[in-house]
């Protein structure tokens, strides 16, 4: 059966022609004027876009025959289910999409549509980004720097990451990735995942492994702890004042999940009195972080700016899945990355 797929975000040449492969009878439309331009490698937001009205009507006429979407339409967020009624099929470039989609109610909106996310795309680039959070305090990375910078020399002894206990709170994809690197550095890992029913801590990476109700288990003995957990309801700021002290003093707090999931002035109020030795953001509650935020200039403290996920590689991992997604559809099998709409990941 043939469908039309219309793809909705910055994609190199090489990756739209490996869809056309996989998709032989579909019309595969990518139009690279009609979308907004890549700031960097695998940017599917991109610069600002302003059509021409001939041009916005040609983009609007392939909404509304497109069976198969690749990606959001970031021009027309809240008036798509209107403007592509015949989308069956969302493959997204992102991992965390269900927070979007509950906003946007896209599930009461789109009742007929299936949602995929770009799970499974980012697990090395976090856990990556983890670890160098977590040298860079062992080793002393910013005094360091500010040392170099003053051209001081004076010695300094760090600390290794062997024989220390991490809690990982988010065992998928990226928490497995990063139990796999933490535990060939001789560390420690406490899982915490939603749901343990019949899993070997072993399977997924753990020395350890909790459900989300024992947090109390885990914090006093995570000396490095890191978030990976979605935005749901039971799971919006889980970390809190009474969570952040149980941690043991000078611990490390990494959060790569969603700012939602920490509640920000009592984390503030963790770094600054010392209690917590330190943080790696990827994510925050606000972003762009707002430059009247105290965490830009505390000295323990590393801000990204949302962009530990990111990889020149992205692209090539996220034509991957949509690959063998279509080749699932078109054969009529289940898909892959299936967002549950209630679940809301």
């Amino acid at each position: 059966m043939s469908y039309t797929i219309l793809i909705a975000s910055f994609l190199e040449p090489e990756h739209v022609e490996r869809i056309k492969l996989a998709a032989p009878l579909c019309e595969v439309i990518y139009e690279p004027e009609l979308i907004a331009a890549p700031r960097y490698a695998a940017d599917h937001k991109g610069e600002p876009i302003k059509r021409t009205p001939e041009q916005e009507r040609k983009w609007l006429s392939l909404l509304k025959r497109t069976d198969i979407l690749f990606d959001f339409d970031q021009t027309h967020l809240k008036d798509l289910p209107e403007l592509a009624p015949n989308v069956k099929w969302m493959q997204a470039t992102s991992s965390g999409i269900g927070q979007a989609l509950h906003k946007l109610q896209y599930a009461e909106r789109m009742p007929n549509t299936i949602f995929t996310s770009a799970r499974g795309v980012h697990d090395q680039p976090l856990a990556e980004f983890c670890l160098m959070v977590m040298m860079a305090f062992n080793k002393k990375l910013i005094h360091t720097l500010e040392s170099q910078k003053r051209k001081h020399w004076e010695r300094f002894a760090g600390t290794d990451l062997r024989g220390k206990t991490i809690g990982i709170i988010g065992m998928g994809k990226v928490g497995q990735r990063v139990g796999q690197l933490c535990q060939c550095l001789g560390m420690k890992v406490l899982g915490v995942k939603r749901d343990t029913h019949g899993v070997e801590p072993a399977s997924i990476y753990a020395d350890e492994l909790y459900d989300q109700n024992e947090l109390e288990k885990v914090l006093p003995r995570a000396e490095y702890l890191i978030l990976i957990a979605p935005h749901t309801p039971e799971t919006e700021k889980m970390i809190g004042e009474k969570q952040l002290l149980m941690l043991p003093k000078g611990a490390i707090l990494i959060n790569i999940g969603r700012g939602a999931l920490i509640d920000e002035p009592a984390l503030v109020n963790a770094l600054q009195s010392g209690h917590l030795g330190g943080a790696g953001l990827d994510v925050f509650e606000v972003e762009p972080l707002p430059l009247y935020s105290p965490l830009w200039d505390m000295p323990n403290v590393i801000v990204s700016p949302h962009s530990g996920s990111t990889s020149d590689k992205e692209n090539e991992l996220i034509t991957d899945i949509f690959c063998e997604n279509l080749k699932r559809y078109l054969e009529g099998r289940p898909l892959i990355n299936v967002i549950d709409m209630e679940r809301m990941f």
